[in-house]
């Protein structure tokens, strides 16, 4: 399946929406927009003409062990060492270690499309930066000095290693073990499993970022430690660290997901004793953003995947008589059901974009914006939106990759066409790095409860702004209108749903779910109205890509009308509380 990247619509997000050169000059970063669009169009050649064309055979070859060495898929190694040469890899790291320092929001659209061409080579670079964040962040200055400049340029490689067979979310449960040295080191024994690019022959060493205890640790997740433990020690002996085995999985099999075992492997401390977690965590926020760019690309590839079909395949005639009346039957694009599909595929996708480069936005500021203020305000709505990212953003890519199958018909089931393998792909985003109901668990443990729901309403009232502007737009008053009273109506929920977990814990978890799918419709809405004012302000102004901006009106008007509506179905349900839930006895689950 052929992939090209959707620079169009890039522009469109990072330009026309969110003055991502304006936002650039906020972070001290000089890019004007011949440079980004540039970097854009690049990364859109190199995706699509190196990366895209491994897809397939890494899924039908995968990853191949032999001894405990793992050799990845062909042209893996090749167009991972162009990956490197052409500064891919450094793009976002730190520039004190040799890293260029772009902005989330410019690479995010790199990284989709990486995700998108292939998720299975994007997990190798996508782990790494994951580990050089928490490294630079919470390392001691000789361990950045030792281990970062290599892991930033891509030559090393990174991973984290928190999952063991009996510890999986439950890290309280967590059993390998870290002893102190006497050369300030540690040795660390355990195994870890689903570690993702633990071993392969990318690059001659792996830095792998592993939780275990010391000695006189607490218990639980207050006595979990941070510790570095590369594949090669700095004297160029191999560490005793080794793959175990590799997982048989159901998709993205081009990535080497490891059995680890660590027996009396070096390492070093990152961060404070027993504060592990915390240092993980810095990883894990930037994880589950990525995972959810994960979703967001899948979803672009089946989309287009899909389009590229409807508008060739031959079945039957139109309802309102013969479109194509020279050929034997009309191109399936011409049926209703078949628009639907597409127009769902395309204003979920398009509408995560422009999510994904407002989350974007956030994170920049909350690591490099001049005003301390800006900073914790901007930490506060990354932090609000990351859970919905990674969670709606994954059932939107198996959505998608799902529509994609479906409009193939019986041909979207054989792997011939390529949708299927998305569809299997795309499962796994909606697992690690915390299930998608551990996401919402945290948005409302941790996100709505914790503050009152202060940060939700303030982004709401954000949103009432900008709704309040469409409204002024005659042609846009009744999507405005209506999306105006969905954001008043999720003020009143989140309210209801506070005082409902405050009087029943059970209802966190029974509320959960829905209420972080409700929250993401409703805030898609808000973004869809937004692109909805840019492009009719466009084409007031008598623009030369009068086709672009009717499209984007099209689908706005498509979103709220037949997409937004699903937010009511999930309004009652998490209405209907935890009693029906909970009520029946576990032993009358079976027949």
């Amino acid at each position: 399946m052929n992939y090209q990247a959707p620079l169009r619509d890039m522009r469109f997000v990072l330009h026309e929406l969110f003055d991502v050169v304006g936002h650039c000059e906020q972070l001290g970063v000089e890019l004007d927009r011949d440079t980004l669009d540039g970097i854009l169009e690049e990364a859109g050649r190199f995706t699509g003409q190196v990366i895209a064309p491994l897809n397939r055979n890494s899924d039908e070859q995968g990853c191949q062990m032999i001894g405990t060495d793992v050799r990845t898929p062909d042209g893996f190694r090749d167009a991972y060492h162009q990956y490197v040469d052409n500064g891919w890899a450094s793009m976002s790291g730190p520039t004190e270690y040799g890293g260029q320092g772009l902005p989330q929001m410019v690479s995010a659209c790199v990284h989709e499309m990486l995700m998108a061409a292939s998720l299975s080579f994007r997990i190798y670079s996508g782990l790494t930066e994951g580990a050089v964040l928490a490294v630079h962040c919470h390392g001691s200055d000789a361990l950045k000095h030792a281990w970062l400049g290599k892991m930033v340029s891509g030559e090393w490689t990174g991973t984290m290693c928190l999952t063991e067979p009996q510890a999986g979310t439950d890290l309280a449960l967590l059993r390998t073990r870290a002893q102190p040295q006497a050369d300030g080191g540690y040795r660390i024994d355990g195994s870890k499993i689903f570690i993702s690019g633990g071993e392969h022959d990318l690059t001659d060493n792996i830095i792998h970022l592993v939780l275990a205890r010391l000695p006189d640790a607490p218990v639980g997740v207050k006595g979990i430690s941070l510790f570095l433990v590369p594949k090669i020690l700095p004297d160029g002996q191999r560490n005793t660290l080794s793959c175990g085995a590799l997982e048989h999985k159901m998709g993205i099999k081009g990535a080497s997901t490891c059995v680890m075992n660590f027996d009396g492997a070096q390492g070093w401390l990152v961060g404070e004793p027993n504060q592990g977690l915390a240092c993980m965590f810095t990883m894990m926020n930037d994880a589950r953003f990525q995972v959810g760019l994960q979703g967001l690309g899948i979803a672009e590839a089946a989309f287009q995947g899909g389009l590229a079909y409807a508008r060739e395949r031959l079945q039957s005639r139109s309802l309102a008589g013969a479109v194509a009346p020279e050929k034997a039957a009309d191109p399936i694009i011409v049926h209703p059901d078949v628009r639907r599909m597409l127009l769902t595929q395309k204003a979920l996708t398009e509408g995560c974009r422009m999510l994904g480069a407002y989350t974007a936005r956030q994170l920049d500021l909350e690591h490099a914006a001049a005003d301390p203020d800006v900073r914790r305000a901007a930490m506060r709505r990354a932090a609000l939106l990351i859970p919905i990212v990674k969670g709606f953003f994954t059932d939107v890519g198996q959505e998608v990759a799902s529509l994609g199958v479906q409009l193939f018909g019986g041909h979207g089931y054989i792997r011939e066409w390529g949708m299927e393998q998305l569809m299997r792909d795309s499962r796994i985003t909606q697992l690690y790095e915390g299930t998608n109901g551990i996401q919402a668990l945290d948005l409302i443990r941790r996100k709505l409860i914790s503050d009152g729901g202060a940060e939700l309403h303030a982004l709401i009232n954000e949103l009432v702004q900008h709704a309040d502007t469409a409204g002024a737009y005659p042609s846009l008053n009744e999507m405005a209108a209506a999306i105006s009273q969905r954001l008043e109506e999720w003020r009143a929920l989140s309210v209801s749903v506070i005082e409902a977990c405050q009087r029943d814990p059970q209802e966190i978890g029974a509320v959960s779910v829905d209420f972080l799918a409700y929250s993401a419709y409703v805030l898609l809405a808000g973004l869809w109205m937004q692109a909805a004012v840019r492009a009719h302000e466009a084409l007031a102004a008598s623009t030369d890509d009068e086709a672009f901006y009717q499209a984007k009106l099209h689908t706005a008007d498509f979103y709220w009308r037949r997409v937004l509506p699903r937010a009511s179905a999930h309004r009652e349900a998490l209405l209907g509380g935890a009693s029906c839930l909970m009520a029946m006895a576990a032993s009358d689950f079976s027949c």
